[in-house]
Protein backbone atom coordinates (compact mmCIF):
# COMPACT_ATOMS: atom_id res chain seq x y z
CA UNK A 1 0.00 0.00 0.00
CA UNK A 2 2.88 2.31 0.91
CA UNK A 3 4.65 1.78 -2.80
CA UNK A 4 0.84 2.96 -4.32
CA UNK A 5 -0.15 5.87 -1.77
CA UNK A 6 3.74 7.34 -2.14
CA UNK A 7 3.96 7.12 -5.74
CA UNK A 8 2.55 9.02 -8.85
CA UNK A 9 0.08 8.19 -11.58
CA UNK A 10 1.20 8.00 -14.82
CA UNK A 11 -0.35 7.17 -18.13
CA UNK A 12 1.97 4.11 -18.63
CA UNK A 13 1.49 -0.10 -17.67
CA UNK A 14 2.52 -0.96 -14.68
CA UNK A 15 5.06 0.07 -12.23
CA UNK A 16 8.26 2.31 -13.51
CA UNK A 17 10.76 4.75 -11.61
CA UNK A 18 10.22 8.12 -10.72
CA UNK A 19 11.37 10.49 -12.32
CA UNK A 20 11.79 12.35 -8.93
CA UNK A 21 14.18 10.08 -7.10
CA UNK A 22 11.48 8.83 -4.88
CA UNK A 23 8.70 6.25 -4.70
CA UNK A 24 7.20 5.02 -8.08
CA UNK A 25 4.96 5.70 -11.10
CA UNK A 26 2.14 3.16 -12.04
CA UNK A 27 0.01 2.65 -14.47
CA UNK A 28 -3.88 2.40 -14.66
CA UNK A 29 -3.57 -1.44 -14.31
CA UNK A 30 -1.96 -1.22 -10.68
CA UNK A 31 -4.95 1.23 -9.99
CA UNK A 32 -7.52 -1.00 -11.17
CA UNK A 33 -6.07 -3.95 -9.59
CA UNK A 34 -5.76 -2.18 -5.89
CA UNK A 35 -8.75 -0.55 -6.12
CA UNK A 36 -10.69 -4.80 -6.51
CA UNK A 37 -8.73 -6.69 -4.00
CA UNK A 38 -9.80 -3.32 -1.52
CA UNK A 39 -13.27 -3.19 -2.38
CA UNK A 40 -12.80 0.88 -3.41
CA UNK A 41 -14.33 2.48 -5.97
CA UNK A 42 -11.93 5.54 -6.20
CA UNK A 43 -8.17 6.43 -4.54
CA UNK A 44 -8.64 9.84 -3.70
CA UNK A 45 -4.71 11.16 -2.74
CA UNK A 46 -2.86 15.00 -2.64
CA UNK A 47 0.68 14.83 -2.14
CA UNK A 48 1.54 15.67 -6.10
CA UNK A 49 1.10 19.33 -7.11
CA UNK A 50 -1.19 19.72 -10.07
CA UNK A 51 -1.58 22.85 -11.64
CA UNK A 52 -5.26 22.72 -11.85
CA UNK A 53 -5.99 22.17 -8.30
CA UNK A 54 -7.42 18.57 -9.18
CA UNK A 55 -7.23 15.30 -11.90
CA UNK A 56 -8.84 12.95 -12.19
CA UNK A 57 -7.80 9.70 -14.00
CA UNK A 58 -8.24 6.18 -15.23
CA UNK A 59 -11.65 6.50 -15.71
CA UNK A 60 -12.30 8.05 -12.03
CA UNK A 61 -10.70 5.43 -10.02
CA UNK A 62 -8.16 8.20 -9.01
CA UNK A 63 -7.82 11.77 -8.27
CA UNK A 64 -4.94 14.01 -7.04
CA UNK A 65 -6.57 17.03 -5.09
CA UNK A 66 -3.76 19.60 -4.60
CA UNK A 67 -4.99 22.17 -2.14
CA UNK A 68 -2.22 24.80 -1.72
CA UNK A 69 -2.52 27.45 -4.04
CA UNK A 70 0.49 29.18 -5.14
CA UNK A 71 2.52 26.34 -3.48
CA UNK A 72 5.70 27.44 -2.18
CA UNK A 73 4.25 31.41 -3.12
CA UNK A 74 6.01 30.87 -6.60
CA UNK A 75 3.75 27.50 -8.83
CA UNK A 76 1.05 29.99 -9.28
CA UNK A 77 -0.80 26.80 -9.82
CA UNK A 78 -5.13 26.81 -8.30
CA UNK A 79 -6.24 24.42 -5.41
CA UNK A 80 -9.22 22.26 -4.57
CA UNK A 81 -11.03 20.49 -2.16
CA UNK A 82 -13.01 17.39 -2.57
CA UNK A 83 -16.38 17.10 -0.95
CA UNK A 84 -18.49 14.03 -0.80
CA UNK A 85 -22.35 14.24 0.11
CA UNK A 86 -24.41 11.01 1.82
CA UNK A 87 -24.35 9.58 -1.30
CA UNK A 88 -20.61 10.10 -1.91
CA UNK A 89 -21.46 12.60 -5.24
CA UNK A 90 -17.97 14.43 -5.96
CA UNK A 91 -17.63 18.26 -6.02
CA UNK A 92 -14.59 19.98 -6.68
CA UNK A 93 -14.43 23.27 -5.39
CA UNK A 94 -11.54 25.31 -6.85
CA UNK A 95 -9.52 28.20 -5.47
CA UNK A 96 -6.77 30.38 -6.02
CA UNK A 97 -4.38 32.18 -3.36
CA UNK A 98 -5.56 35.33 -1.85
CA UNK A 99 -3.95 38.55 -2.90
CA UNK A 100 -0.96 39.39 -0.66
CA UNK A 101 -2.66 42.42 0.59
CA UNK A 102 -5.39 40.01 1.72
CA UNK A 103 -3.59 37.67 3.74
CA UNK A 104 -2.93 39.71 7.33
CA UNK A 105 0.93 39.79 6.65
CA UNK A 106 2.02 41.77 8.98
CA UNK A 107 5.20 43.94 8.57
CA UNK A 108 8.33 43.05 10.29
CA UNK A 109 8.93 45.18 13.10
CA UNK A 110 12.23 46.60 14.09
CA UNK A 111 14.34 44.35 16.74
CA UNK A 112 14.30 45.85 20.14
CA UNK A 113 16.96 48.55 21.39
CA UNK A 114 18.67 45.56 23.22
CA UNK A 115 19.26 43.38 20.21
CA UNK A 116 21.38 46.21 18.69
Amino acid sequence: MCDLLWSDPEEINGWGLSPRGAGYLFGEDICTQFNHINKVDMIARAHQLVMEGYKVMFNERLVTVWSAPNYCYRCGNVAAILELDENLNKAYKVFEAAPSEGRGLQGRAAPPDYFL
